[in-house]
């Protein structure tokens, strides 16, 4: 996949755990685990912004466009 999703990176910047930001943004940790591992289809806008107002980040300090000749 060319998109790369980085929470892992920006839940270790700010010492919190998915627990905790699963229950600060107000989704299940699955659905969380599922974008982190970059199973996920589609973001919502909302959930993104979320995201990034408690993890006190940019979208692009989460998500990260990789072509597929790169990824090799």
């Amino acid at each position: 996949m060319a998109i790369i999703i980085n929470i892992d990176v920006m839940l270790a910047k700010r010492k919190m755990s998915v627990t905790e930001l699963s229950e600060r943004v107000g989704i299940t940790m699955a659905n969380l685990s599922i974008l982190k591992n970059g199973k996920a289809k589609a973001v919502r806008l909302s959930t993104l912004e979320a995201i990034c107002k408690h993890l006190d980040c940019q979208p692009g300090d989460i998500l990260e466009y990789r072509s597929d000749e790169t990824q090799a």
